[in-house]
């Protein structure tokens, strides 16, 4: 794979990871310009989407955007009919699931890493419910 074909893919891998823990980024943003006061609620706000099938729809959504994604990313490399993507059919597994693998990658780190992070630093009570405390 390119250079360039990972600098092109990077905003995908990227912006997918960020809508999958959309569950979490609104509660620190919310602490972030509302102040110490709206811990509680952004809390609860979190609480409510991360258990909620709303997670499931944020996946999803990043899922599909994947999927367009690396079919955009194909069309404008010319691949274009069944017959291309038979005779390229190794370049295209190989970077799908690269795509699809260091979007789990960083999202895990994303979420898990640096979101809790955020969220413990900015006040949220996310400390007891930490990964590296369970």
């Amino acid at each position: 794979m390119a250079r360039d074909d990972i600098v092109e893919l990077a905003p995908l891998v990227g912006i997918s990871a960020v809508i999958s823990s959309l569950c979490c980024l609104p509660s620190i943003i919310w602490v972030l310009f509302a102040g110490s006061s709206a811990i509680v609620a952004a809390d609860s706000l979190s609480n409510e989407l991360y258990y909620s099938s709303f997670r499931y729809l944020l996946y999803s959504i990043s899922f599909v955007l994947l999927i367009v994604g690396v079919i955009l990313f194909f069309r404008n490399k010319g691949i274009c009919t069944l017959n291309d993507a038979k005779k390229n059919k190794n370049r295209i597994i190989n970077t799908t699931l690269m795509v699809f693998s260091l979007s789990i990658v960083v999202y895990l780190i994303w979420n898990f890493i640096v979101l809790e992070l955020l969220g413990i630093a900015v006040g949220l009570p996310w400390e007891d419910s930490a990964f590296w405390n369970n």
